[in-house]
């Protein structure tokens, strides 16, 4: 019995042959015995070839296998020599070893060849490739069907594969400049980004040509023929093109550093403006916190003193308007006046009151405020005051303070009429005059 096996240690395709068998003779060289022992290494395919006259039939053994071979491991066998022939009887077939583990390297080099600059294409530049192409059978029913087993010869094989690479790197670099828009001038300095685009195409056509599987592309070196008059031209070209441009980028850059100055200046500007503002604000409240009381008069003056310029007005437009439209009412014009005069006179009197009381603090001697009965009049139905009794009765002397007035201080639930409330009888006791003809009427209840 025969021992079918490859112990070959480098090797992609081996064809197997019986001992002693002659290759002239095709029919021993073919002959099997039935019952042989199968051996196949792990990573490696045993392929059995059967010539029948309708055409060839294949049988596929994957290792690691170790068998005899037997119908059930063979089912082709059965219909190639029958079930009669059992008990080694030779049959007809021929059988090759496929090194699937295999990595098969093949050194190219492309001759020079013009390639263009996708913005200058007068100007072809002479360009020289080299590099190593890697690459197994991963699909072994694929590359059977390519390749022809009885015929195959690894040199020739390679050889093959080197004349296709040659055309299809030549192809891809020729396109590298449009395609990934590298300057011809640079492509020496980007060899890593030429394999990597050139690998994507050439893996795809190897396998579909070939039946193998590219596993790396590795471009060892790109030469540009520069003493070429369509390098020269290129070159002198680009170098006018990156002088412009360098020249125009610094323009744009002394641009944008002018324009960064004028706006930081005016920011500075603007910044210290509002510092400066700033600043003053703070001091002119760091002043007035420091003399608060003063602020504070000076405050309750201002107050006071359009207070009562807004009373005068008032009676004034009052005497104005009243009496039905028969020209000025002088009573009601000196109650206006009498009024206003009145808080002036008590909003100087409370000025001096703070005034010494801002005194007495200055040398820590502050006496207790002095209470004072205040009480808002109602007039033309808006409220005003308060009024110390003083103020009242001067009021009513000048009719601008009546007992039917509506007066209220702190502490009344209500509005009511002044005459109502004791503590005022001694206001309207004074004897003063009568009211002048032509006041306005007392608003209703607040």
């Amino acid at each position: 019995m025969d021992e079918i096996r490859c112990d070959e240690q480098d090797y992609l395709i081996w064809q197997w042959r019986p001992k002693g068998a002659d290759l002239n003779r095709s029919s021993r060289a073919t002959a099997i015995r039935w019952g042989s022992s199968l051996h196949v290494r792990e990573g490696s395919v045993a392929v059995f070839f059967y010539q029948q006259e309708d055409g060839v039939l294949q049988e596929y053994i994957e290792g690691p296998a170790n068998a005899i071979l037997e119908t059930s491991n063979l089912p082709v066998i059965a219909s190639v020599v029958g079930a009669a022939y059992d008990g080694g009887t030779p049959f007809q077939a021929e059988i090759f070893f496929i090194n699937m583990a295999q990595i098969v390297q093949v050194q190219f080099g492309v001759p020079f060849f013009d390639v263009y600059d996708p913005r200058f294409m007068d100007f072809g530049v002479p360009t020289a490739v080299r590099g190593v192409l890697t690459f197994r059978i991963s699909d072994f029913k694929k590359f059977i069907q390519l390749h022809r087993l009885q015929e195959f010869t690894l040199e020739h094989f390679k050889r093959q594969v080197k004349e296709a690479i040659i055309r299809y790197v030549k192809k891809a670099v020729a396109n590298i400049p449009f395609d990934c828009n590298i300057p011809l001038v640079q492509i020496e300095r980007r060899i890593d980004e030429v394999s990597d685009a050139v690998l994507v195409d050439v893996r795809r056509r190897l396998s579909d040509d070939f039946g193998v599987e590219v596993s790396g592309l590795d471009i060892s070196s790109i030469e540009v023929d520069k003493s070429s008059e369509g390098y020269k031209q290129l070159k002198a070209v680009t170098l006018d093109i990156q002088t412009q441009t360098t020249q125009a980028q610094a323009q744009v850059s002394i641009r944008n550093l002018e324009d960064q100055q004028r706006i930081n200046a005016q920011n500075l500007e603007e910044t210290l403006r509002i510092q400066r503002e700033e600043t003053q604000y703070a001091q002119r409240k760091q002043t007035q916190s420091a003399n608060f009381p003063a602020f504070q008069l000076e405050t309750q003056a201002n107050v006071g003193i359009a207070g009562a310029e807004a009373l005068g007005q008032m009676g004034a437009s009052a005497s104005m308007g009243g009496g039905g439209g028969d020209g000025m009412n002088p009573g009601a014009m000196m109650a206006g006046l009498a009024m206003g005069g009145a808080i002036g006179q008590n909003m100087a009197g409370v000025m001096g009151g703070m005034m010494s009381n801002v005194q007495n603090s200055a040398i820590g001697q502050t006496p207790p405020p002095v209470p004072a009965v205040a009480y808002n009049v109602a007039v033309n139905g808006q409220a005003t005051g308060p009024y110390d009794l003083a103020t009242l009765r001067q009021m009513a002397a000048y009719g601008g303070f009546e007992r039917d007035s509506l007066v209220w201080k702190t502490g009344m639930p209500t509005w009511e009429k002044a005459g109502a409330i004791q503590e005022l009888q001694g206001v309207f006791e004074t004897g003063s005059p009568s009211a002048p003809d032509g006041m306005p009427p007392v608003p209703p209840a607040l």
